[in-house]
């Protein structure tokens, strides 16, 4: 009876009806979206970090994460290899890496990059750099002495390509400047054009041999199945190989600890998207206080005949309630149908942020954001708006409720 009567009386005033509609239909469906858009920003953000050599774990010798210089390497990696194999879950993958800052000379060009020498095969399961990654040449063996890939905007900078010469140039081990000539075996792309032009790739043992070291390594690198397991994993690994050999000291990072940035992000982005919801529940709450109250106050009189007959304040209360909440239910239902078909039309071509491509970078995130829509998203903001909405609702139903018959049928 009461929502029979409610729907009926939302349709005495069309227009204003219609508008405080599309206002939560509009609440509704930006909370979705920028939420959708907010997640999407920080999964881009996260798998680039991650895919760009980082992983969810690396191993480090000591002094060597603050101060990545040779002196700092591990002088043997099999200690460490053997850790891995044994503590590391079931689908995880590592690979070990020598990384050090460097030169790249061509005939033309010159240019700062990190040299890292890797094994292909290993590298391909933790992060970004594998075949797939290539748009020219091929990835090279892993004993290659003198191949190297390089990214395509640095390619294109130095206006060279597959098949042609570089030399790079880096501090051995001995504090001397040593230099090494390769040849271009490939060109890869990545997500952000800081990768393609800060890193080259060269395989470990012509990074060894150009750099006077034997067994050493400069890092390992985990990729794990779950993200979730990085603090227990990376404690285990700190253990055993504290047990294995006390007196060499190694350092355990996990990508929160690389990544700090991010970190703070992740640890805030609800304040932030509760923040926003805030700002658009203040804005829609004004309206349907206002509107309501418009509604209530043209029908005193109405009111007034109605607790004249015998009807109960609460009764009153709970009409206006129902016709609240009736649009409440309808508002929201479009705002949600509007809001996944919005996620749902950019889940192909996402939303594509090249035209502020340096600012984009700044944040890590990649040139083409997709947004992600999570059940927890939804349900919070849906949640929100209907309690709330519900709430502020309850003002001008009480009001109505609070006028006497007399009062209600003599009032102007």
């Amino acid at each position: 009876m009461f929502f029979h009567m409610a729907w009926r009386n939302l349709w005495r005033n069309t227009k204003r009806t219609l508008v405080l509609l599309a206002a939560i239909l509009i609440g509704v469906w930006s909370l979705i979206f920028f939420t959708a858009f907010m997640m999407g920003m920080l999964d881009s953000m996260m798998n680039n970090a991650i895919n760009t050599l980082t992983g969810h774990i690396q191993v480090h010798a000591q002094g060597f994460r603050d101060d990545p210089v040779i002196e700092n390497v591990m002088p043997n990696a099999e200690p460490v290899e053997a850790v891995l194999e044994r503590e590391l879950p079931a689908g995880s993958h590592w690979t070990k890496r020598i990384r050090v800052d460097g030169v790249v000379n061509t005939a033309r060009n010159t240019a700062g990059v990190t040299i890292v020498g890797i094994d292909p095969e290993r590298e391909a399961g933790v992060s970004f750099f594998k075949p797939d990654a290539l748009m020219a040449g091929e990835m090279f063996a892993a004993d290659d002495p003198y191949a190297i890939i390089v990214g395509h905007a640095l390619a294109e900078d130095f206006e060279t390509d597959v098949g042609k010469k570089m030399v790079l140039m880096a501090q051995d081990a001995d504090g001397e400047i040593a230099s090494r000539a390769f040849r271009i075996h490939g060109v890869f792309v990545a997500e952000l054009d800081a990768t393609e032009k800060g890193f080259v790739f060269v395989s470990v043992p012509a990074a060894r041999e150009m750099l006077g070291l034997e067994n050493a390594i400069s890092e390992f690198a985990i990729l794990l199945p779950d993200i979730e397991q990085s603090e227990s994993v990376a404690a285990n690994i700190s253990q055993a190989l504290q047990r294995q050999d006390p007196s060499t000291n190694y350092e355990v990072h996990t990508w929160k600890e690389l990544l700090p940035l991010i970190s703070a992000y992740l640890g805030n982005v609800d304040t932030y998207m509760y923040l926003w919801y805030l700002v658009v529940f203040i804005a829609m709450g004004f309206g349907i206080v206002n509107t309501i109250l418009m509604a209530v106050l043209e029908r005193i009189r109405e009111f007034g005949l109605l607790k004249a007959l015998g009807m109960k304040p609460w009764w009153i209360v709970r009409l206006v309630l129902a016709e609240a909440l009736l649009l409440l239910v309808i508002g929201m239902a479009g705002g949600n149908i509007l809001g996944f078909a919005s996620v749902a039309a950019l889940a192909e071509t996402g939303i594509d942020f090249s035209a502020f491509a340096r600012g984009s970078e700044y944040f890590g995130m990649s040139r083409v954001v997709y947004p992600v829509v999570t059940i927890n998203s939804v349900v919070s903001a849906n949640l929100l708006v209907f309690v709330l909405g519900a709430l502020v609702s309850v003002y001008p139903a009480v009001k109505a409720a609070r006028f006497t018959p007399v009062e209600a049928l003599t009032h102007t």
